[in-house]
């Protein structure tokens, strides 16, 4: 008879940004756990506050699943004697198999062992299973305490273990299991005793814990929306800041407060930052999209006394903003252009100057990118402007307290300053994209600014030999780089990544020849991943990817595109034949030793109709890639698949004559080059 398993365990409070991950941990910790051991079960289903993590197994079978297996052992000849006796090798394979010699088996000229093994007790199995559950979490930071060896996100304070009725008995940091767990910690009277997994949720909503995240997450939506509406305005509910809220508290009450109408005059961006990202409250606004002297939080508890808590939280906010104005005031003295000297005296990085000589460098990495691409020349004037003010703002006292401002009080104080409005925009935007989904830059200036920052940022850090390890990644590097093919690919831009390295390092003074060839190398490898990253997130088979990677990478734009064609001309036919008929050219031209092809050495019809598909193909092939247009390339390509299998049929490659197979060769090496300007097919599945 099955079971509802469940296990919850009680912790300080975790941070917010710590749970997600957390969740779908355990749930698939515990997913391969029951699968590894043959337990059956319906579902799983993770739950969790700030103060506890929380597994439901449902329906988990009473026994393991028996397991009938033949396993095969030695041949005949090395497990029996020529009398027929069991040698040593057969009585250790029938031991290590836990078989009686005598039931091994014959089949084949080889022995067998026929294992039937029985599945155990699922009860008696729990005791080991949910421990090693909890030891398989793993977190970005962990804590000690006490004077025990665990590690843990949190102290563990209880740990909940039913396995239907039954409390499951262990311990974890000394800490042993049972069924009482702990309600909300103001509101909840006392421990609280769990019956089963059954009732494990509504048990804890009568004392006031929501277990269910996305219950939760129902509520605040729904009570923000609703106390907006109710005062005239419309919530802006950001997804991030309202998955953190919905772990920074297990029972949700929205409330309204309010601020000054003075501050409205600030930007809005000036109030909207520290009400989100330092109070963690949601900003209104009015239906014409303007901010309303109001804001919604939320608190971990009920309705009751509501009016203390909006007191606390609007004098809070009151600090904050009046700091904000402050700033704001006072930065206005001073232009932005009057800043640049105090960029002197900030270090970009160890050995690599200052931000002064940052922003030089961007502006000359702009405008190279500017040649390189063909851009308007017209842009040149604004990139200029825009590269040399595009890090002043890191000196206002406004982006030294409120970080999360740099670029948007540039673009404010460019404005208010009488710089034109492509020059100011050019200043926000260089920052972009400034998180995975953020928006990318629209401007050319933008884009060029953005570009030559992010680049001058990994070459100087992988200069100084720190580039990204595993998770570690302090410099946001990978973050840039994506950054980087984003903007490319949506400007549409030809730009060669190892030119780019190049001018950046010649920027930066990177003399040694052996140093600069090493970074060009570490910088096409790290980029290879992100534009992996970025087709994989375009839907891009793995195979094509890798096909068209393999051509080269150093147009990151052609790239794309031709990942686009090939998945394009795969969906639309049946590319069986030409791939083969690719890949078999391909490996015989890698035995061709000369790249130039004699049409008075072909003797075959075969092979001069080959020669002559190719010389049109090609031609047409050439003017395609040319446009950029890859997949009317494959089109083309697609004509010389039956002179290809004709000529395999009748032609021997590998003539005894040297100069005829040369010549062969060299045909075969010539169809696999312009083929491979678009994917090297041998890498599709």
């Amino acid at each position: 008879m099955s079971k509802d398993l469940l296990l919850e365990i009680g912790t300080e409070e975790i941070p917010a940004r710590f749970m997600t991950g957390i969740l779908n941990q355990i749930e698939t910790i515990a997913k391969n756990k029951f699968a590894e051991l043959r337990i059956a079960f319906d579902e799983v289903q993770a739950y969790g506050t700030p103060r506890r993590i929380a597994l439901i197994v449902k329906n988990v079978a009473d026994k393991q699943e028996d397991i009938s297996s033949e396993n095969k052992g030695p041949s005949i000849k090395v497990a029996f004697d020529a009398e027929g006796n069991p040698t040593k090798a057969g009585m250790g394979f029938a031991r290590g198999q836990k078989v009686d010699v005598k039931d091994l088996v014959v089949k084949d000229g080889y022995v067998y062992a026929m294992v039937h093994e029985v599945g155990q007790e699922t009860s008696g199995m729990m005791a080991t299973v949910l421990p090693e559950i909890i030891h398989s979490l793993n977190f970005s930071k962990n804590m000690h305490w006490a004077d025990l060896d665990m590690k843990f996100v949190r102290p563990i304070k209880w740990i909940v273990a039913l396995f239907g009725n039954e409390v499951v008995d262990f311990s974890v940091a000394e800490v042993k299991t049972g069924n009482v767990s702990r309600g909300h910690r103001f509101l909840s009277q006392g421990d609280i005793v769990i019956k089963n997994a059954d009732s494990y949720v509504e048990t804890l909503e009568k004392e006031f814990v929501i277990v269910d995240q996305d219950k939760r997450r129902d509520m605040i939506q729904k009570q923000i929306l609703e106390l907006a509406e109710s005062k005239g305005g419309n919530a802006e509910i950001s997804e991030d800041l309202l998955e953190e809220v919905v772990f920074l508290v297990e029972y949700p009450t929205a409330l309204c407060g309010n601020f000054e109408d003075k501050y409205l005059k600030l930007p809005p961006e000036t109030v909207i930052t520290p009400m989100r990202e330092h109070q963690r409250y949601f900003p209104v606004k009015a239906a014409d999209g303007s901010l309303m002297p109001m804001f919604i939080t939320v608190r971990n508890g009920g309705k009751e006394h509501l009016e203390i808590v909006q007191h606390g939280n609007e004098r809070v906010l009151r600090a904050r903003l009046a700091d904000a104005q402050f700033f704001f005031e006072e930065d206005c003295k001073v232009k932005l252009i009057d800043r640049l000297e105090k960029l002197k005296t900030i270090v970009f990085q160890e050995g690599l100057g200052t931000i002064y000589d940052k922003a030089e460098r961007l502006a000359k990495l702009s405008a190279f990118l500017v040649k390189h691409t063909g851009a308007d020349q017209s842009a040149l004037v604004t990139i200029e402007r825009g590269a040399k003010l595009a890090k002043t703002d890191l000196v206002t006292g406004m982006v030294c307290e409120f970080t999360e401002l740099q670029g948007i009080m540039g673009r404010e104080y460019a404005l208010l300053n009488g710089e034109t409005k492509e020059v100011a925009q050019a200043i926000y935007e260089h920052y972009l994209p400034r998180f995975a989904g953020d928006e990318l830059p629209a401007s050319v200036a933008g884009q060029f600014i953005s570009i030559a920052d992010k680049i001058d940022n990994i070459v100087a850090t992988f200069s100084r030999g720190l580039i990204p390890t595993g998770s570690q990644d302090p410099y946001a590097l990978r973050r840039q780089a994506l950054g980087i093919v984003n903007i490319l690919i949506d400007g549409k831009y030809d730009v060669s990544l190892a030119g780019l390295v190049e001018e950046t390092m010649n920027l930066l003074s990177i003399a040694d020849i052996e140093k600069r060839d090493k970074l060009i190398a570490d910088v096409q490898e790290f980029f290879r991943l992100r534009i992996k990253n970025v087709l994989t997130d375009e839907n891009i088979r793995y195979d094509i990817i890798d096909a068209v990677l393999a051509t080269g990478m150093d147009n990151i734009y052609d790239v794309y595109l031709k990942a686009i064609a090939v998945t394009a001309e795969i969906e639309k036919r049946d590319m069986t034949k030409a791939i083969q008929a690719f890949v078999r050219v391909g490996n015989l031209a890698k035995k061709a030793e000369a790249a130039i092809v004699k049409a008075e050495l072909f003797i075959t019809d075969e092979e001069k109709n080959l020669y002559q598909a190719y010389v049109s193909v090609n031609s047409a092939v050439e003017s395609l890639i040319e446009g950029k247009d890859y997949a009317g390339a494959i089109d083309a390509m697609m004509d010389l698949i039956e002179p290809i299998d004709t000529f395999f049929d009748n032609v021997m490659v590998m003539d005894k004559e040297e100069a005829i197979k040369t010549n062969r060769l060299a045909l075969l090496s010539s169809i696999t080059n312009m083929v491979n300007q678009v994917a090297d097919f041998s890498k599709i599945v």
